[in-house]
């Protein structure tokens, strides 16, 4: 049975599975609630001055039949008192001595954040997270997202807190700035002990198309917010993975956005992260999802022959290499295995009108159109296996010859052998069949509307 239990930047925990900073950790009996029904750790809502919050607070975005992909948040760091919170977070550690707590904090002056950091530790915190990436609301005050978007600003605060911090210090970094290893990097220099990533990202959800109002309404108006959610889950762990390959970001990550499942954390861990932190899930499913997460982690590290999360972390980064890097040799075709199609012709239609025009629509014995690849204009893409409903309906097979060398763009570009001309006849697409402009024409004949006077 694999060791579940992590060490993060000096912060000991009995799993990797963490709360956010975020609704569901807003008091003592959440916290509690969730460390008994398996979490590892927490990190507390946000404290500073408390806030005066508006209503209402969320927006959602759903998509078909599946609701809350993605939620936007425009509520701010705690509004309950400061000595509140801390007297939580003393009684939660005299329960659950083994769990993390980790205070959220956000503050002004130095002084500010100094006091803040000695009562936290009074109180029992076993690290401290510095808010830098909040959206809205408190960076129009010069705080959250305003100090991560401002690398001097975050290295000058972040040695503020270490310089008399006693315990670990995590910088949680904002996703809305172009380069995030930039402030990652400033972490580093100001001395914290681990950074988190991402926090959420500045967005509009939606707009009530009758009223011409963004959501979420408070009174008739709106404002952006904070978007989180499985949506973010690939901007998360491309960002995190851009932290987890820099040679100057050699701190421990944790990693946030989107983790709903043991498979979102494996992806995560995989990618570099000691630990990950989950807040929309909870929100929507509970504190529950814990049991099936844990579970599912545990029979994965078995599987695989890992007997701890530290034999896990970053073993995915050595696959990841720049475009320039990727075998410009190596072919994969479309293959339609005929007894699972259903016939929906979805592939069709995403190939002939998205892409490559590598399917065609022969009709069979018995009237039916089935859809067939016709390999030599296939480039495989891998859009009809994306589109395709029914699993392993269609696949890529692998058509080059693997005995052949490998070649890059970057290998091709040192040979002198790219394509460096608008009309360059070694570019990719040369010799690619493509139907006459005209063809279009008489393929959409039957579907043109005869219009005239009534």
């Amino acid at each position: 049975m694999a060791d579940l239990s992590v060490n993060f930047g000096g912060i000991k925990a009995p799993n990797p599975f963490w709360l956010a900073s975020a609704p569901p950790t807003n008091s003592g009996y959440q916290v509690m609630k969730a460390f008994d029904a398996g979490w590892g750790g927490a990190v507390w809502k946000t404290l500073g001055v408390p806030v005066v919050n508006v209503s209402s607070r969320y927006g959602g975005v759903n998509y078909k039949d599946k609701r809350l992909i993605g939620l936007n948040n425009i509520e701010l760091i705690t509004d309950r008192p400061l000595k509140d919170n801390l007297r939580e977070i003393e009684e939660v550690k005299k329960r659950f001595p083994n769990h993390a707590v980790i205070a959220s904090l956000m503050v002004e002056t130095k002084e500010q954040w100094e006091q803040i950091v000695r009562d936290s530790e009074n109180a029992g915190a076993d690290g401290i997270e510095l808010n830098f990436g909040c959206p809205h609301g408190m960076c129009e005050r010069g705080m959250g997202s305003a100090v991560g978007q401002e690398p001097k600003v975050l290295e000058t605060i972040t040695r503020w807190v270490t310089d008399v911090a006693k315990v670990p210090v995590i910088v949680k970094l904002t996703p809305n700035i172009s380069d995030i290893t930039v402030p990652a990097q400033a972490a580093v220099s100001g001395n914290a002990d681990a950074i988190s990533l991402i926090n959420t990202i500045q967005s509009i959800v939606g707009v009530d198309i009758d009223n011409f109002v963004p959501y979420p309404i408070v009174d008739g108006k709106s404002t952006n917010g904070g978007y989180c959610g499985p949506a973010v889950k690939p901007i998360a762990l491309n960002m995190l993975k851009n932290c987890a390959q820099h040679a100057n970001v050699n701190i421990p990550i944790s990693g946030i956005g989107g983790i709903e499942t043991w498979r979102d954390a494996v992806e995560f861990i995989l990618l570099g992260a000691g630990s990950v932190q989950v807040c929309t899930a909870v929100m929507h499913y509970g504190f529950g999802i814990i049991r099936e997460m844990l579970y599912g982690l545990d029979e994965y590290m078995d599987s695989k022959g890992f007997e701890t999360i530290d034999s896990m972390i970053g073993k995915a980064l050595p696959n990841v290499l720049n475009w320039e890097e990727l075998n410009l040799n190596y072919k994969v075709v479309a293959s339609i295995e005929d007894e699972k199609c259903i016939g929906c012709q979805l592939c069709y239609t995403a190939c002939e009108d998205g892409a490559h025009q590598a399917i065609a629509l022969p009709i069979a014995e018995n009237g039916e159109r089935v859809p067939t690849i016709i390999e030599e204009n296939c480039v495989g893409c891998n859009l009809c296996s994306l589109v395709c409903p029914v699993e392993e309906c269609i696949t890529m097979e692998r058509r080059d010859d693997e005995s052949k060398k490998q070649i890059t763009w970057q290998e091709r570009t040192k040979k002198g052998t790219i394509p460096n001309t608008f009309n360059d006849q070694r570019g990719g697409g040369v010799g690619h069949y493509i139907p006459s402009p005209a063809d279009a024409l008489k393929k959409n004949e039957k579907y043109k509307i005869k219009r005239g006077k009534n």
